[in-house]
């Protein structure tokens, strides 16, 4: 099993650094770093020392190879559930390389890809959403994204998900007992208690799959497609908010004629920004494919900036707007005004909703920018952070165990045989528990596991 061996990795990477931490984890992995540790004393020896207790010394073969602090945890008390030690060394990638020779003459091996969460979860520390958590939040680069992740890695949706599932189990376990005495018709289970169990399971599953756009976009990037006509300062507007020349800028009609693309941390949200070829007529072949590549980035973004010359006719404008909303009606569209530079007094009567008045070229305003943006946002984050679904995999889980749901009801509803209640229940139960690692194969956990970083 591999739970018999003992791993140990670099868990901080293999750079030069000050500090490095090496963790050692398995049966024998007290045993195995006492082997090398002399304290100052010379008399203290690891095997003997308390959980949770941190020991200095060197690390010692033949010679210090190191001064280091050894971090003891006992089982089943640690992160994996088994006695672990993590050795805080220097940052030399030599003596990291060093201190993992030995390690692995002694008895250890390397660990594998994730293998000490892998562990965590094997041993019950943890559960499988929890794990992948751990990935999300090592990953995070912004303040939303890593508030997603801490919370899903304190349990999040996933508690509540299991909770239900053990009611429902029972519900399950009844239906199959009535199976058992078909003969005799009897009815174990009170279908309008099912269905209120069910009822909650169903708001709760369409809760967090109605989450996962905005989780998604949290957790990858909310996209936003700046849009509009040749020459409104579209590539200005982008490189301002990237803080550097991404695209090129002309006077020249057309010059933007593939997407640019950035990615911009704004009050915690990260923004995926992409500039468009203007959206005019064009019998330019090239062109022409610009323009169709950027309707297929506003079918693809979330957020729109519609930017417009603010000199331009609003009445034009108003229906330019109208025709894409039209078009595309789960994107939020904002229409921006830009080159208020150019006017001398902006007695223009605007009625547009949601309206941001900038001059890109004299960085006038872009903070009203960037905060309408955010505003836009922040109307659809209502729910709390431990119902934001952001993995794909639990996405369908959760739309598959929402079919099975309806399936259950519909049965009920339509008092079908017990036959075909158990068979739904037992298939919304199985895509349940494959998102909190109730129901497992080696499949999926090669799949999940196989991106996380080793030494992790």
């Amino acid at each position: 099993m591999i739970n018999n061996e003992d791993i140990c990795a670099i868990s901080t990477g293999t750079k030069l650094s000050a500090i490095s931490v090496i963790r050692v984890s398995g049966p024998n992995a007290i045993n195995i770093c006492d082997n090398f540790f002399k304290s100052a004393s010379n008399e203290k020896k690891l095997i003997n020392q308390k959980s949770h207790t941190s020991h200095y010394g060197y690390f010692f073969d033949n010679g210090i190879i190191d001064e280091v602090i050894y971090n003891i945890f006992k089982a089943p008390n640690s992160y994996t559930g088994e006695n672990t030690v993590e050795i805080s060394c220097h940052g030399s990638p030599y003596i990291q390389e060093n201190i993992l020779n030995k390690l692995v003459r002694n008895g250890c091996r390397i660990a594998k890809p994730g293998e000490f969460t892998f562990r965590s979860f094997i041993n019950g520390k943890i559960d499988l959403s929890q794990a992948e958590a751990v990935a999300d939040l090592i990953s995070s680069k912004t303040e939303k994204s890593h508030k997603i992740a801490i919370s899903q890695l304190r349990g999040g949706y996933s508690n509540k998900l299991s909770k239900l599932r053990k009611d429902l189990i029972k519900f399950a376990s009844l239906i199959e007992l009535e199976l058992d005495f078909s003969q005799e018709d009897l009815e174990f289970v009170n279908r309008d208690q099912l269905l209120i169990l069910l009822d909650e399971l169903k708001q709760l599953l369409e809760k967090l799959i109605n989450s996962f756009n905005l989780g998604n976009a949290i957790k990858n990037g909310i996209s936003v497609a700046i849009v509009g006509e040749p020459n409104v300062g579209k590539s200005t507007l982008l490189n301002l908010l990237s803080n550097e020349n991404k695209s090129i800028v002309s006077d020249i009609p057309g010059t933007t004629r593939d997407i640019i693309e950035d990615q911009i941390n704004i009050d915690g949200y990260s923004f995926r920004f992409f500039d468009t070829a203007g959206i005019r007529s064009s019998n330019d072949k090239i062109e022409k494919i610009g323009i169709d590549k950027t309707f297929d980035k506003i079918e693809k973004s979330s957020l729109v900036i519609y930017l417009f010359d603010i000199r331009d006719s609003l009445i034009k404008v108003k229906a330019d707007i109208k025709k894409l909303q039209d078009l595309y009606k789960k994107q939020i569209f904002i229409p921006v005004a830009n080159k208020f530079d150019l006017i001398k007094f902006n007695n223009k009567n605007f009625s547009l909703n949601d309206l941001v008045i900038i001059s890109a070229k004299d960085e006038k305003n872009i903070d009203l920018l960037k905060s309408k943006l955010t505003s836009k946002i922040k109307l659809d984050l209502s729910e709390s952070d431990d119902f934001i679904v952001s993995n794909a995999r639990h996405l369908e889980s959760l739309n598959n165990s929402l079919k099975h749901i309806f399936a259950i009801k519909e049965g009920i509803k339509n008092k079908v045989f017990g036959e075909f209640l158990a068979m739904d229940l037992r298939e919304a139960l199985n895509y349940i528990g494959q998102i909190t690692g109730e129901i497992t194969n080696d499949n999926l956990l090669d799949s999940i596991f196989k991106d996380f970083c080793i030494g992790k």
